[in-house]
């Protein structure tokens, strides 16, 4: 049974970083979709980067130069390393695969249960 379980969340000021971690159980990481989501009460859920197949990786354009997603296959584990928070990354943030040959992870159907952000400015 596929599981995926976030860490590394936390209380961090503004320009503060973090790296956040999921780990994937019951089936390997290598060749497929990773995404992390991010959501805020009463908002919907942004997809904030992904990380196809192929490697491929695409951030939401709020976060480009700051946040860099990756993925250690021979530890099935995926990254998020957060820069220069602001106050409007705060959010929990989901862990996300995607079991098809796909590059952006959109909808994938598979999650974790999350890990809370907070941003103190």
């Amino acid at each position: 049974q596929l599981k995926l379980v976030e860490s590394g969340g936390g209380q961090v000021d503004v320009g503060g970083s973090l790296r956040l971690s999921c780990v994937m159980s019951g089936y390997t990481i290598s060749g497929l979709c990773m995404g992390w989501f991010r959501q805020v009460p009463g908002k919907e859920r942004e997809r904030v980067a992904a990380i196809g197949y192929d490697g491929f990786t695409s951030y939401t354009d709020s976060v480009k130069g700051r946040f860099t997603i990756s993925k250690d296959n021979a530890k099935n584990i995926l990254y998020l390393q957060m820069n220069s928070l602001k106050p409007e990354d705060a959010a929990m943030y989901y862990c996300a695969a995607d079991l098809t040959s796909a590059r952006y992870c959109y909808t994938p159907p598979y999650w974790g249960q999350g890990t809370q952000v907070t941003v103190s400015s």
